[in-house]
């Protein structure tokens, strides 16, 4: 029986596909079994993991009823990935019915027994898409910059939760807030972390004891399709994510 982990924001440009895509590779090199859904109609995650989005099947066709979730789903060299692409943008007008918000969750079903982790790159905002993640999920992870914006989105998106689950996931948790592009030298970046954490204090809501530093690294591995460990194993960014992942991997464990 697998864990599944939604990470999600309420604006891009804050890591999220990076946290998806490393955490991935970090879980991969724990030994433990990897899944990566693409909920993003952007498609970035199904690019960064160097999965095949334009001739393949997609979470879309999985949605859909089309395809089962272990035909959709492509091997590659930092997880196994169901791909997506800009198809997805029409799952909103698709389905209309009762019980739309459970149509991700009864997909990964099909599947969840062959992995230990799923994770769920789910799109920037709120809406379908995000919900469909939400309702599916066990936990929950919110990544975030160190900015006044990203403490705006904060607020939202813990909203959102409350709503999903007084409305489909009443046992959905929140693992934790990840911060994302850390400098501890700028003044900026320390008041908005205490701010965030004064925020998760009011909410009861852990904060991850690891903070992500910036690096180009990290970037330039997603762009060229490569595994971090792979390609700059060294680098700092590489081994916060690894630490993050480890915190979970404990978190996991104390709550067995």
């Amino acid at each position: 029986m697998s864990v599944t982990i939604a990470i999600i924001t309420q604006k891009g440009g804050v890591g999220k596909t990076t946290t998806v895509n490393a955490l991935a590779a970090s879980f991969r090199k724990m030994k433990k079994k990897v899944l990566c859904v693409d909920m993003d109609p952007q498609g970035n995650l199904s690019f960064s993991t160097g999965a095949e989005n334009e001739e393949s099947l997609t979470i879309f066709d999985a949605l859909l009823g089309n395809a089962r979730a272990d035909e959709c789903i492509q091997e590659t060299d930092i997880c196994d990935v169901i791909p997506s692409n800009i198809l997805l943008t029409g799952a909103e007008l698709e389905f209309t019915g009762r019980n739309r918000e459970y149509v991700l969750r009864n997909v990964l079903g099909e599947a969840e027994d062959d992995y230990d982790v799923i994770l769920i790159d789910s799109p920037p905002g709120l809406g379908f898409l995000t919900i469909n993640a939400l309702s599916a999920c066990n936990y929950v992870i919110i990544p975030m910059l160190p900015d006044i914006f990203s403490l705006q989105g904060l607020v939202q998106v813990l909203d959102t939760i409350d709503m999903v689950k007084k409305a489909t996931n009443p046992k959905l948790k929140i693992m934790g807030i990840l911060i994302n592009r850390y400098n501890k030298f700028s003044k900026l970046h320390r008041e908005s972390l205490g701010t965030a954490e004064m925020i998760a204090k009011n909410y009861e809501l852990p904060v991850f004891k690891t903070h992500i530093h910036k690096s180009e690294r990290l970037s330039e591995a997603q762009s060229l399709q490569l595994n971090i460990f792979d390609y700059c194993p060294r680098n700092s960014g590489v081994r916060d994510f690894y630490k993050v992942a480890e915190e979970i991997m404990k978190n996991l464990s104390t709550k067995k």
